[in-house]
This record gives structure tokens, C-alpha cells and sequence, in this order.
């Protein structure tokens, strides 16, 4: 059964999903096993908000030179707390070891690090809310095809161009979106 866990695995919205919260959404699996599935979507931004700006609001003073990257709504759940996805060569007490030499850490340790008080992660991404699902619903919406899966990388995941990341997972396996439907069939 370990095998069939998608821990590291990029999860790409099928088009007609039904909910428009995760429409076209890209979603990295930061924990799966038979209990429950926790991931955090990579390419929705949030309309006007900054990582500098976040760090400001939560009076975390930025100490190095920081890039406007956006901060994203990494899925409905927990909006009002952040989430840290990063590469491992930054670690916390409590991180969680995300495969694909990735992590995820949603303590204020982070986000000073981010804000330069601390050894930096090489790359991160600062997410608002996570996607979850309760055991066995994940795998039902893979049986019934509201998702495709695809190998995670580091452009899809920390990559800046978040209006095309969902073509360019698609792209992975070679499947051009114009040639998907909202509906589907039984053979």
C-alpha cells in the first residue's frame, strides 16, 4: 500500500471539477497515507498580497532584500494560518519531510528565516489554508478522474508563472488542455 501514496505527487485539476475554489488548480501532496491526504495548491496567488506585505502585517522585519512573490491560497482549509513549502535544505523543529527533497513548515521560525534572521531555504513558497481530504476521499476522486497526477518539480512547484503551471503539468504528460472535457464517458 506504500506505494500508492502520493506524497510529493502534483495533483492537476480535470476541467468541470465542480468546485470552483480548486478550478485549473495545481496542488503538491504534502502527506498522504490511509488516514487522510494534505496538500497545498502552488499557482493560485492572492489578488494584492505580497510575502513582504504578510511579513510586514505579522511584524516580522524583513533583514534581507526580498522578492514581491505572491503569497498564494493554498486550499479552504485553515485560511487564516500560513504554510511554509520549501526546499530541505532548511529545516525546523517541527518541518514535515515532503518527498522530492521538499518540506513544509508552518511556524513563525519560518517565516523569519524568509524574512532573512536566519539561514534561508534556497527556495519557498508562503501559502494561505492547505487542501485535505478524510480518509479515502482522495483516492475516490482519483477513481472518478477530478484529478490527474504528474512527478513534481522545483519550476512547477516555486516557479513564478502561475497563470500557466496547469498547462505546463499537463504538458508532463503530454496532454494538451484544449483536448480535455468537462464531461466524461464509460466505456
Amino acid at each position: 500500500m506504500e506505494g500508492a501514496f502520493l506524497n510529493g505527487q502534483m495533483l492537476i485539476a480535470m476541467p468541470g471539477i465542480g468546485d470552483p475554489r480548486f478550478e485549473r488548480s495545481l496542488i503538491l501532496i504534502c502527506a498522504h497515507d490511509a488516514g487522510h491526504a494534505m496538500g497545498i495548491a502552488v499557482n493560485r496567488p492572492v489578488e494584492g498580497l505580497t510575502v513582504p506585505d504578510l511579513l510586514e502585517r505579522l511584524e516580522i522585519g524583513a533583514t534581507a532584500e526580498m522578492e514581491d512573490d505572491p503569497v498564494l491560497m493554498g486550499g479552504p482549509v485553515e485560511v487564516g494560518r500560513g504554510f511554509v513549502l520549501h526546499t530541505d535544505d532548511y529545516r525546523a523543529e517541527h518541518s514535515l519531510d515532503v518527498e522530492g527533497g521538499l518540506a513544509l513548515t508552518a511556524t513563525r521560525e519560518v517565516l523569519e528565516a524568509m524574512g532573512g534572521r536566519g539561514r534561508r531555504p534556497r527556495r519557498s513558497i508562503l501559502a494561505l489554508g492547505y487542501a485535505g481530504w478524510g480518509a479515502g476521499q482522495l483516492e475516490n476522486e482519483l477513481r472518478h478522474n477530478v484529478w490527474l497526477t504528474c512527478e513534481a518539480d522545483e519550476e512547477l512547484v516555486f516557479g513564478d508563472d502561475h497563470a500557466t503551471k496547469w498547462a505546463r503539468a499537463l504538458a508532463k504528460l503530454r496532454i494538451d488542455p484544449k483536448f480535455l472535457s468537462a464531461e466524461g464517458g464509460r466505456a
